[in-house]
């Protein structure tokens, strides 16, 4: 076990993969040199070489094209976009064509490449590259999405994302999340899609949170149980395959679901998950499913302006005590 900072657990991982399989590959816009925005590749170019390792024209419509038909062709791409705001220029090769040729080659044609990016309010990042588009990219049948939201998840679920034979993994990381450190397993290490993380239990109210809002969460729930209310914490880690199953489980003991993500409401992912339990937990709920995210607005420059729309943990125990004292 080593105490890693999260996009140092990414650099382990993608480090171990290169050295395994020569089929995999990492690009994207200054992922050699520069070592990534975040540096989640840095030192990866000076050790495995411009061959796996390259830096690509600022055009992500082009090179995530490329790597989904290298993938195609048998490789293994890991592509770095910068921000998910740019998601919004590679949307045909991963949604329209990634995503779907799987199936409509009838399970001849295999597309195990993995889209890196970020989500995520942090540091005056402004409207163009503050954006946590996540829970878009859910309706795309084909497109695996993963949500890590510590240095040991997204050592598990990178490796499994990148030995995914047919599927095309869109990697959700968090701009907050980078430089926390956490304990991360040695070696090979595999976290199954699909498999929610209880992070705490507790009787009185279920907390669905993904990202950096787990470990606001957890605060919250601390800070709850001093008042006397006890929460459940459930991280999904992938949203696409989805664990309704741990979540509605959860639902069924307390009564009461708070879904708590970055996405903007009305159409995130919170949105739909309140949907959905809206639906199958129906006679278990107490209350209305109530959900936390920041408000319907550009995100924006201003420091002060940003604060206001950046959700802590002092918010999510307002909401999830309010959602305990609705009767009945």
């Amino acid at each position: 076990m080593a105490r890693l900072k999260f996009n140092e657990a990414l650099i382990e991982t993608m480090g171990l993969l290169l050295e395994r399989d020569p089929r995999v590959f990492v690009c994207g816009e200054d992922v050699t040199k520069y070592g990534g925005v975040f540096k989640a590749t840095q030192g990866l170019c000076e050790r495995f070489g411009p061959d796996r390792i390259f830096d690509t024209p600022i055009c992500e419509a082009g090179f995530t094209g490329f790597a989904a038909g290298a993938a195609m062709m048998g490789m293994r791409p890991i592509v770095e976009i910068m921000f998910s705001d740019f998601l919004l220029f590679v949307m045909d090769a991963v949604c329209n064509e990634a995503a779907k040729f799987h199936y409509m080659s009838g399970g001849q044609i295999s597309v195990p490449m993995v889209v890196r990016t970020n989500i995520g309010i942090r540091g005056g990042a402004a409207g163009q590259h503050s954006n946590s588009f996540h829970g878009i990219m859910t309706h795309f049948p084909g497109l695996r999405i993963a949500v890590p939201s510590t240095p040991a998840d997204a050592k598990g679920l990178l490796w499994t994302a990148v030995e995914d034979e047919p599927n095309p993994t869109l990697f959700i990381e968090n701009k907050q999340l980078y430089f926390i450190p956490g304990d991360v397993p040695d070696g090979e290490y595999r976290i199954p899609f699909g498999k929610a993380n209880v992070r705490r239990r507790g009787k009185d109210v279920t907390i669905v949170a993904t990202s950096f809002m787990v470990s606001q969460s957890l605060v919250a729930a601390e800070e709850l149980s001093r008042e006397g209310i006890e929460a459940t914490v459930i991280d999904p880690r992938t949203l696409a395959p989805l664990d309704s199953a741990t979540i509605l489980e959860s639902v069924a003991e307390t009564g009461r679901v708070l879904v708590v993500d970055e996405g903007l409401y009305p159409a995130g992912f919170a949105q739909q998950l309140q949907a959905i339990l809206s639906h199958e937990a129906f006679y278990s709920l107490l209350a209305p499913v109530q959900v936390v995210t920041p408000p319907y607005c550009t995100i924006p420059y201003s420091p002060v302006l940003e604060k206001e729309v950046m959700i802590k943990a002092d918010r999510i125990r307002r909401a999830a005590k309010e959602l305990v004292t609705i009767e009945p």
